[in-house]
């Protein structure tokens, strides 16, 4: 089992009440409810860092992604035309 530590917050009054409300009504504990808001928004906070991560390298990527692609194109462009030859009987 995990070893849990016991910290201390401060919360605004009208905050806690909010919450009080939805623990009482859930039947839950103060505690389950702020470690669950936390689990929440910390892997929210993550996936927006990998996002973050991610877009950084696409628009570094782009440039390369681009050329890339323009070239394949020019290679299938050659390859169709050599195709359409065959296939007319030109070569």
């Amino acid at each position: 089992m995990p070893h849990n530590r016991r910290v201390a917050v401060n919360l605004p009054e009208n905050l806690l009440s909010r919450v009080d409300r939805i623990v009482r009504r859930e039947k839950g504990s103060r505690s389950a409810f702020i470690r669950e808001a936390m689990l929440k928004l910390v892997a929210e906070r993550e996936r927006e860092r990998r996002v973050e991560q991610l877009r950084r390298g696409y628009q570094q990527m782009g440039p390369l992604n681009l050329a890339l692609a323009e070239e394949g194109l020019c290679e299938d462009a050659k390859e169709l035309v050599e195709y359409e030859a065959m296939l007319a009987g030109e070569k």
